[in-house]
Formats: structure tokens, sequence, C-alpha cells
């Protein structure tokens, strides 16, 4: 991974910053349901206020497709933001222009000012030079915390980044160091879990896994296309009968590569898909009329033999249909055998991806985890192997 520049290089004292930030979080009502972003992004600014910075923090929300929307509106988040940073933040009712140069130009040092939605302006998804212009006249230097928005280059997560100094803020800095520690220069045997409901929108993730990795498994319904391409009968399981010859280039792919792909030899299969349908284990055929919604028990014990060999771990989506139990039984079985070894020190474990956090949360590991990524997009594109504008803008 190229060398790119942190808060350990920039002497913030008396300097504006210009933080980009997610604070694109789940709000209902007027009311944020969920601040994890928002906690997550305080080491960043306590770091840059005890080292005597003004901190101007942007970030998108929604989607208001270069409209103002009131209701997509940031002002919610400056409440939100100064309880957890415990310090009182201003607010601009805009990111650029009189209003937000007013606001930066009268900020003193340990001071936070919010400006409002950067997607107000048409220019923010477009990467106009104007819009970035605008941003980098607030600042003297650039901290980008936002790895989940760094997988688009956007006026505040790539344009303006080329205008000023920038820097990695610690949340994006973290991110970084563990998908290196995953794919960049992991300790090796690597596994890498892979689920998911389609083939198709993973091609480039499997494709580029097993360049890289020792073991990949496969679960979720897309190894139901995997088994049915050679041949195995999936009843009425989800699975993607046009993919069935691309299925089998990967695996030919992976065997070119070394690397062994592991898929279910048994599988969880029911009539219906409901909370508590009746279910039993099958081998690798699916009798007509039910469906397979989980891997089996033989196969999770084969999952945890190849995790207890293995050094490092990366992990994108679930096992199976894990919103309904008892569909949930192998993803948690192997989340809970993933954070007993990472808790003995023989694992180093990153997992990432919407699907992936929500199943290590329902198996309550996410805190015995070595890391996991709250970003999805720009998790999948960095597993993918594509190049990150909004990291590369960072590069030292």
């Amino acid at each position: 991974m190229a060398r790119f520049r942190t808060l350990d290089d920039l002497d913030a004292k008396g300097k504006r910053v210009l933080l980009r930030a997610d604070l694109n979080v789940p709000v209902k009502d007027g009311h944020i349901t969920d601040a994890t972003r928002i906690e997550r992004l305080c080491p960043t600014i306590k770091e840059l206020l005890g080292k005597g910075a003004r901190v101007i923090v942007c970030s998108h929300f929604d989607r208001p497709k270069g409209k103002r929307v009131p209701a997509m509106s940031l002002k919610p988040m400056q409440a939100a933001l100064s309880t957890a940073l415990g310090v009182r933040v201003g607010w601009a009712d805009d990111c650029v222009g009189e209003h937000a140069e007013e606001a930066s130009a009268h900020l003193k040092d340990g001071e936070v000012l919010l400006l409002e939605n950067t997607r107000f302006h048409a220019g923010e998804e477009k990467n106009e030079p104007a819009l970035s212009a605008g941003l980098a006249k607030l600042a003297d230097v650039y901290v980008n915390d936002a790895f989940s928005a760094a997988h688009r280059a956007h006026s505040s997560t790539e344009g303006v980044a080329h205008l000023i100094p920038a820097y990695a803020g610690r949340l994006m800095q973290a991110e970084l160091e563990a998908l290196d520690a995953a794919l960049g220069n992991p300790q090796r045997p690597v596994v890498a879990i892979v689920g998911g409901a389609k083939v198709s929108t993973k091609l480039d993730l499997l494709g580029n896994l097993s360049g890289k990795v020792d073991v990949l498994v496969i679960g979720g319904a897309m190894a139901n296309t995997f088994l049915a391409a050679q041949g195995h009968t999936m009843g009425k399981s989800l699975q993607e009968a046009e993919m069935h010859a691309t299925a089998l280039d990967i695996l030919r792919q992976a065997a070119a590569n070394n690397c062994e792909v592991l898929l279910p030899v048994d599988l969880v299969a029911a009539e219906a898909f409901a909370a508590h349908a009746a279910c039993r284990p099958v081998h690798q055929d699916v009798p007509e009329g039910m469906m397979a919604l989980d891997v089996g028990p033989l196969t999770v014990a084969h999952v945890v033999e190849k995790l207890k060999a293995a050094r490092t771990l990366v992990w994108n989506g679930p096992f199976g249909a894990f919103e309904i139990p008892p569909f949930d039984a192998a993803t948690v079985a192997v989340a809970r055998a993933v954070a007993k070894l990472t808790a003995e020190g023989k694992l180093v474990s990153i997992g990432g991806g919407g699907d992936t956090v929500s199943a290590l949360k329902h198996a309550g590991v996410t805190e015995q985890m070595t890391y996991v990524s709250a970003a999805g997009g720009a998790f999948l594109e960095y597993m993918e192997g594509k190049v990150l504008p909004g990291v590369a803008a960072l590069a030292a």
C-alpha cells in the first residue's frame, strides 16, 4: 500500500482544518437512531482540537440530487456532534460561499464548525473544480476521515484534496491499516469468507480474492449457484442459472492461483422462508419444493477447521438468511469461532459490508473482531482491488 499522510505528519496548531466526515447516519422523524458514525469520528476531532486546530466538518447526507432539501439537512447532527464531543459545535447554513467563509474566518483555536450538506450542490457529485475551490477557501489543510465515501471522486472527497495539503484522519487510517493487514501484507494463510445472494454482484471481488487468499469460502445464496453449476439440484433455492458458466470459470481461476475454494458440503433446507419454519439438513442436493437457507453443521465444522489453521480472515457476507432463525445458525457459529481465535491471538479478523456488520452484531462479536468496517461500497471496492479516489488523493 502506498504511504499516505496522517495526523502524525500534521502540525495542526492554529490551522483551519476541513474535516471530511461521514455523517450519513440513520434519521427517523428528525431524530438520529444510530450515532455510531458520529462517535467513531470523535477521536480525530478531539485530537485536532487538542493540538489547537480549528475544525470545520463537512459531509453529505442522503441524496438531495443537488437541491436544498430541508429534510436532508445536517442541522440535526449539530447537537449530536456537540454531545459526543462535549464542546459546542457551530453551524453554517451552506458548505461554501459567503456564510461558510465568514463562519470559518471567525473560528478560534479549539472550536468546531459544522457545514451544511455538501450534496445540496450539484457540483459535489460531479467533482466540479469550482465547488472544490470553494471548500478549499475555508481551510488551510484537509483531513479525510470518511473511508466509507472514499470510493467516490466528489469535490469533498477528492477534488479539494488536490488544492490544499491533505491527510488521513484516525478512522481513515485505521480502515486502511486493517485492510492492508487483510489483503496488502497479510499473515498467511489467509481465508476469505464471501457470502451474499448473487454471484453477479461479486464477480470482481471473487476474482481479486482468488489471486490473493489461500482459501476462499463461499456461502449464502451465491453458493447455490456454484453447486448448481456443478450439477447439484437446488429445488426452489435462490440461484442464478445464467451465471453457471461464470461460476465454473471462477473455480478454474482459483485453481490456477492455488487458491482452495470451500463450497458447502451440506445445507439447511426448508419449504418456506419464514421464522422457525420446519427445516432439515441435506447434502449438496436440495429436494424439489424446498430451498436452501443456510449451510449445515458439517460445512461449519470444515470452515472452523480452516480458520484454526489460518492467520488472517477477511469476511464479507453471511452464510445464510441470518435475519430469520434458525437460518442464522451457521453465521453465528462461525462468527463465535472467529471471535475466540481472535481473542486467543491466533487470528487477525477483518469484517465489512452492510450485511456482514449486521450479521456480526447479531452474533454479538463485533467488539471481539480485530476490525469491523462500517463502510459498504468502499470496503467492497477496496477488496475488489480498485483504486479509491479519496484514498489516492492522500498519498504522500
